[in-house]
């Protein structure tokens, strides 16, 4: 077992005051960024940290992390948001984990050390082998078994690549001396000084590898993909005792919440109740539906996946999911150089010629649902010579609405319903622009509540309940607090003229994919 010598954190300096009180915390691992956020019992975040680590991409269409940098960025937030807030590590009750999902950790359980960076879900370079699992019928079984589709955004199809492309990779995991998980997983080893290797149902439901109908590591699946049983984490329900700290802190505090992001912010939003949904304007742009306690399969190209298991019970979801939408912003700021920081959007949105037909399609790394087309590229229509920035910013926010459009289409077919309210977080949420913009295009009630950090929220709920800091979900949702609702006000014509738009652009991106070779 490899000798961990972390640093005990030191919160404050000598003589400075605290703040007593009775506190979750919330490590939130991003795809840019880790955070750390410590709430009360109103839900309230009183204090906050975060840190962006460094973006690898050595090949068009791969993404990397490094996984060690991650977690020392993990032990700076949480050192900082102490600091920042002025809080004692002893009213810490517990902690929630929320983390990017399907980014895929391979690491030696002997050292601690990663075999490889981190794989990210957006990276593609498996886009090869999942065709040829395909194209042996694998995916009915995949389907029937995960909910999800073959595709390179999940965990699985990352671990055989590195098993076959690391040097003694795969001698070593049919040896059991390498383990896998997502990035919550990976956060909880380090935690607990490499002695607790553990995950939870909804991550869990993210590899291609978990039978999501018996709540077990699946062996036809294992099979598939070449993957060691042995490199797996034990699979816990989301709301409960997963381990206690034995690193970073002088005392020991109990993990007792995890769940994937998307997950974890449906929660947040207290979307407790089978038909209620939630879409996230994050890094990648997710809608999700509580479909109730039995998985209902998709037949438009969405996913049903695990949202959380608590009091013995499990919640499935039906999820979409738009690959690039926060990115897409990135995008705009850190290549293009058209501005330098998200807030800047707007005015230049506004500034924007009303008579523009441009459209953006951010599929830098493939359209997801309900496209599926792994080999998809961004592209940019309707281009004229008075066309500039601005149109293209505007053009660029709006793609975050359409592809938002499209999954809410999907889901209405697949449900036979038509929806009335949607709730809003993420970055993007902040952009009255772009949620008036949204309500418009979806003829639809769109709603953005107080604290957007539904995320942190969501894990610390899951965390609190477990130990009794908030007693029942009706305790949760007093917590929830209303900012703005925003109500459609366009022409039904324009709206669908609009969307035609759209629908062309896409069509065109495809056909250049499906003409590639």
């Amino acid at each position: 077992m490899r000798k961990f010598t972390r640093k005990i954190i030191k919160l404050c300096n000598e003589g400075e005051v605290y703040v007593m009180g009775d506190y979750i915390l919330t490590i939130d691992e991003g795809t840019t960024s880790a955070r750390a956020i410590v709430l009360n019992h109103e839900g309230d975040c009183v204090s906050v940290a975060s840190k962006e680590f460094k973006q690898y991409y050595p090949v068009s269409g791969w993404l990397e992390h490094d996984a060690e940098e991650i977690w020392e960025t993990t032990m700076e937030v949480i050192k900082k948001v102490f600091i920042n807030g002025k809080i004692k590590e002893d009213d810490i009750k517990a902690i929630g984990i929320a983390n990017q999902r399907e980014t895929t950790v391979v690491w030696d359980k002997h050292t601690g050390k990663p075999i490889y960076h981190a794989i990210v879900w957006g990276d593609r370079r498996t886009a090869d082998f999942c065709d040829s699992l395909k194209s042996k019928g694998f995916e009915p079984m995949v389907k029937k078994k995960t909910g999800l589709v073959l595709d390179p955004f999940f965990s699985g199809t990352k671990i055989r690549w590195i098993l076959d492309n690391v040097e003694g990779a795969r001698e070593k995991a049919n040896r059991g001396d390498l383990l896998f998980s997502n990035i919550d997983g990976w956060i909880i080893w380090n935690l607990t000084g490499g002695k607790v290797h553990v995950t939870d149902y909804s991550n869990a439901s993210r590899t291609l590898m978990f039978n999501i109908n018996d709540l077990k590591w699946d062996n036809d699946l294992l099979k598939m993909l070449d993957v060691p049983a042995s490199m797996l984490p034990e699979v816990k329900p989301s709301s409960g005792y997963f381990a206690t700290t034995t690193e970073v802190f002088k005392k020991q505090i109990p993990i007792t919440g995890v769940a994937g992001d998307q997950m974890a912010a449906t929660f947040g939003q207290c979307c407790f109740e089978k038909g209620m949904f939630k879409y996230t304007y994050g890094t990648a742009g997710i809608l999700e539906m509580n479909i109730g306690e039995k998985p209902i399969p998709s037949k438009h190209g969405l996913l049903t996946t695990i949202g959380w298991g608590l009091n013995g019970k499990v919640t499935y979801l039906m999820e979409g999911t738009v690959y690039n939408s926060g990115s897409a912003i990135q995008w705009l700021r850190d290549e293009c150089k058209f501005i330098n920081q998200y807030s800047e959007t707007e005015s230049f949105a506004s500034q924007a010629d009303n008579k523009s037909e441009v459209y953006v399609v951010p599929a830098f790394t493939g359209l997801a649902a309900p496209y599926w087309d792994a080999y998809a590229r961004g592209a940019i229509f309707g281009l004229s010579r008075g066309s500039g920035k601005n149109e293209i910013i505007r053009a660029t926010l709006e793609s975050l609405t359409y592809q938002t459009k499209d999954l809410i289409d999907a889901l209405a077919e697949d449900i036979g319903e038509r929806f009335t309210l949607l709730k809003v977080d993420g970055g993007g949420c902040h952009s009255d622009v772009m949620n008036q913009f949204t309500a418009d295009l979806l003829n639809i009630d769109v709603e953005r509540p107080k604290n957007v950090e539904t995320t942190a929220a969501g894990a610390a709920y899951l965390a609190g309940l477990a130990v009794g800091y908030w007693s029942s979900m009706n305790d949760i949702t007093s917590c929830r607090k209303i900012d703005r609702i925003f109500h459609p006000n366009m022409k039904e014509l324009e709206r669908n003229n609009r969307y035609k738009g759209w629908k062309r652009a896409v069509n065109a991106t495809l056909a250049w994919s499906k003409d590639r070779n």
